[in-house]
């Protein structure tokens, strides 16, 4: 049986849709899968075992210069590569209107996904000759899990697995000395304190930790550079790509996360994780897996201390270390 998956961003959200993919090799065994992922994802659905086929798409790009992508061809060899295969189902688990339209309408297969009270634009179940009812207010792997479901005639059963980290293992992971802290996302008011984290940073290695910090662009390099300043067993990271930072992650003993991306890519690898959510609800795209322990700033006691961004004042260094001390290092770490 061979299926096309269509989910295109955003990065948790392609890491999101992983376990369905695990819960349909377990159910019909001779299933394969390929898979239509935005440009910058695109490596990510080839780390799954059950994944044949990566078909890029750059929905976000091309709508900076339609002219440009119609005329130099990138267009005629994306619909080429969509055509290139007849699928027994296309499955549609983004539920937008702009991957209906640019993605799903194209392809050869019966076309299934959320109907248009499930979907997060209703118009976009016009696209499927299949619609399903999956209720909104869950995780969205769960919700991912579900659609796959209904849509390939299994039962679930147990809790989702990325089944990733297998991709990433090593001899060199046996032992990890080290803690990456993911310091860095797109919203400012989504930024722990950096006060905050040089503070968590000296109890880490006062503790005997190594910490790593990755970064993606000058801003957040300039923040890793502030935070290493001074601080003996602290490395910023070279410039990585997302395989070689997903390696990074696949070794650490556990991590220290905001809100972004990389958060869910600790997750997929069961890496032990303290997510920390300030302006942001962790209940329907909070880390799901083992040993993700999601910090909500309004759950916790004042401090009385006065921090940028202060929605996170009351979620300080200490509490942070506390969870990550009792809740993220086993015996075996």
């Amino acid at each position: 049986m061979k299926v096309l998956i269509v989910k295109t961003s955003s990065m948790g959200d392609v890491i999101h849709t992983l376990p369905a993919l695990t819960d349909a090799v377990k159910a019909i065994p001779n299933i394969r899968f390929d898979w239509v992922v935005e440009e910058a994802f695109a490596e990510i659905p080839s780390w799954h075992s059950a994944v044949d086929k990566v078909i890029p798409v750059a929905i976000r790009r091309w709508r900076k210069n339609l002219w440009q992508t119609f005329t130099g061809g990138e267009w005629g060899r994306y619909r080429a590569a969509l055509a290139d295969t007849n699928y027994d189902l296309v499955i549609d688990a983004q539920g937008l209107l702009k991957s209906a339209a640019l993605v799903t309408r194209y392809s050869h297969g019966v076309r299934c996904g959320y109907d248009k009270n499930s979907a997060r634009e209703s118009l976009a179940a016009h696209f499927y000759q299949r619609r399903f009812s999956v209720a909104k207010q869950q995780h969205a792997v769960e919700r991912t899990r579900q659609l796959f479901a209904q849509a390939l005639g299994y039962e679930l059963e147990g809790r989702g697995d990325f089944a990733i980290r297998q991709h990433f293992m090593t001899d060199q992971h046996d032992g990890a000395n080290y803690l990456v802290f993911l310091h860095s996302t797109t919203r400012f008011d989504k930024h722990w304190p950096e006060e905050y984290w040089l503070e968590l940073i000296a109890k880490a290695t006062a503790a005997g930790w190594i910490i790593k910090l990755p970064w993606g662009n000058a801003n957040e390099k300039a923040r890793a550079e502030r935070l290493a300043q001074g601080q003996s067993g602290v490395e910023v990271l070279a410039k990585l790509n997302l395989a070689e930072v997903t390696q990074v992650l696949a070794g650490a003993a556990a991590c220290v996360s905001v809100d972004t991306g990389l958060s869910h890519m600790a997750a997929a690898l069961d890496r032990p994780n303290v997510i920390l959510f300030g302006p942001t609800d962790p209940g329907l795209v909070g880390g799901y897996g083992k040993d993700q322990i999601c910090l909500e700033a309004s759950q916790q006691q004042p401090s009385g201390r006065v921090v940028e961004p202060a929605v996170f004042a009351d979620l300080t260094p200490d509490i942070v270390w506390q969870t990550l001390t009792s809740h993220c290092f086993h015996p075996e770490d």
